[in-house]
C-alpha cells in the first residue's frame, strides 16, 4: 500500500443574505464607497441578522451543505474541527455545537483559534489525523461572525469584515493529490497591533471595559499591512522554490481576503497573473477563517485534479503561512 495522503474531496460554503454595501456604511460612519474601494477593495459584505444566532449557526449551514454534496452520512464523519475567533461563546466549542446541530453522532471535535490564518492551521492538523491511517472522513469548518465585534462608529475596521462559513472534507488516498506541505509561522509581539482587549481571562467583561468599547476589534493599521505584505508574500514565494514551482506550474493562488492590495502585492512576488488568483474580496469582505475555503467553494468548478494551488493566509496573532495542495478531484462544470 502506497503513502496515505490526505486529500479535500468536497467544500461548500454558507453567506447571510443581508448586504451591508459601502453606501450604506457611509450612512452610518464617516466614509464612502471610493475611499473604501481605493483603500480596501470591498464593495460590499454579508452580515448574519438572525437574532441569538452566532457562527455555529453559519459553520453548520456549511457542514449540512458539504455533507449533502458529497453524499457522506453524518455517522461517517470522524472528527470535526472548527475554526473561529467568534465563537458562539467561551466554552463549549463551535465544533461541538455544530456536530450536535448537523447530527454528527460518531464524531468528536474541537476549535482552533489563530486569527485569519485559522483554516490553514486547521487544516494542516486534520491532515495528521488521515495520514496517520486512523480516520476516514474529518471536516474542517471555518465560520466567523466579524460584525459581532466590529465597532459600526469606527471608520478605519468597519468596513473590513463580514460574515461567513466554509468547510471542507478530508479523504485518504493513495494518488498522488492531495495536500503536499506547509510552512507556518508565528511572531507574538504583533498581539499589540491586532487584538480583542478585553473579553479573555487577563482583561474580563465589566462595565469599564464595555464602556471602552474594549470588546470590538483593535487594529494598527499600517504596521498590520507591512506586516502582512511581507509575511504573506514571502512564505509564498518560500514554498514555490521549495518545490521548484514556476508561476507557470501554479493553477491558482488561494490568498486570505483581508485587503486587495496586499492580495496583489502577494500574486506579483510570485510572477501571477490576477486571471490565477481568487479573489472575492469585493463581494464578501474579510470573513477571518472562511475566506479561503469560500474561494475553493466559489471557484471549485473551475478546479481540476492535479491542479497546483497554493493557499496563503496572514492574521493576528501575527500568524502566517502557506499550503501546497495538488488538487484531487475534477469540479463540476
Amino acid at each position: 500500500m502506497g503513502k496515505i495522503n490526505a486529500a479535500i474531496t468536497g467544500v461548500h460554503g454558507w453567506v447571510p443574505e443581508y448586504r451591508l454595501t459601502n453606501d450604506e456604511l457611509a450612512t452610518m460612519v464617516d466614509t464612502s464607497d471610493e475611499w473604501i474601494m481605493q483603500r480596501i477593495g470591498i464593495r460590499e459584505r454579508r452580515i448574519l441578522k438572525e437574532k441569538d444566532m452566532g457562527s455555529s449557526y453559519m459553520g453548520a449551514r456549511a457542514v449540512k451543505g458539504l455533507l449533502e454534496k458529497t453524499e457522506t452520512s453524518p455517522e461517517e464523519v470522524d472528527l470535526i474541527i472548527a475554526t473561529t475567533v467568534t465563537a458562539d461563546m467561551a466554552f463549549p466549542a463551535n465544533a461541538n455545537i455544530i456536530a450536535d446541530l448537523v447530527g454528527l453522532k460518531n464524531s468528536w471535535g474541537y476549535d482552533i483559534n489563530a486569527a485569519c490564518s485559522g483554516f490553514i492551521f486547521t487544516l494542516q492538523t486534520a491532515v495528521q489525523y488521515i495520514e496517520s491511517g486512523r480516520y476516514k472522513k474529518v471536516i474542517v469548518v471555518g465560520s466567523d461572525k466579524m460584525s459581532a465585534i466590529t465597532d459600526y462608529t469606527d471608520r478605519t475596521t468597519c468596513p473590513l469584515f463580514g460574515d461567513a462559513a466554509a468547510a471542507v472534507l478530508l479523504e485518504p488516498t493513495t494518488e498522488d493529490v492531495g495536500i503536499i506541505d506547509h510552512i507556518f509561522g508565528v511572531d507574538g509581539s504583533g498581539r499589540h497591533y491586532l487584538h480583542q482587549k478585553a473579553g479573555g481571562s487577563a482583561r474580563p467583561a465589566s462595565h469599564k471595559t464595555v464602556d471602552a468599547k474594549e470588546h470590538f476589534i483593535f487594529q494598527e493599521g499600517q504596521a498590520v499591512f507591512k506586516f502582512a505584505v511581507t509575511k504573506m508574500a514571502d512564505v509564498s514565494v518560500e514554498m514555490m522554490k521549495k518545490h521548484n514551482l514556476t508561476s507557470k506550474d501554479l493553477a491558482w493562488l488561494v490568498p486570505h481576503q483581508a485587503n486587495m492590495r496586499i492580495i496583489l502585492a502577494t500574486a506579483k512576488r510570485m510572477g501571477l497573473e490576477r486571471e490565477k488568483v481568487m479573489i472575492n474580496i469585493e463581494r464578501y469582505g474579510n470573513t477571518t477563517t472562511a475566506t479561503i475555503p469560500l474561494c475553493l467553494w466559489e471557484w471549485e468548478n473551475q478546479l481540476r485534479k492535479g491542479d497546483n494551488i497554493i493557499l496563503a493566509a496572514f492574521g493576528g496573532g501575527f500568524t502566517w503561512g502557506s499550503v501546497y495542495i495538488k488538487w484531487a478531484y475534477d469540479g463540476k462544470k
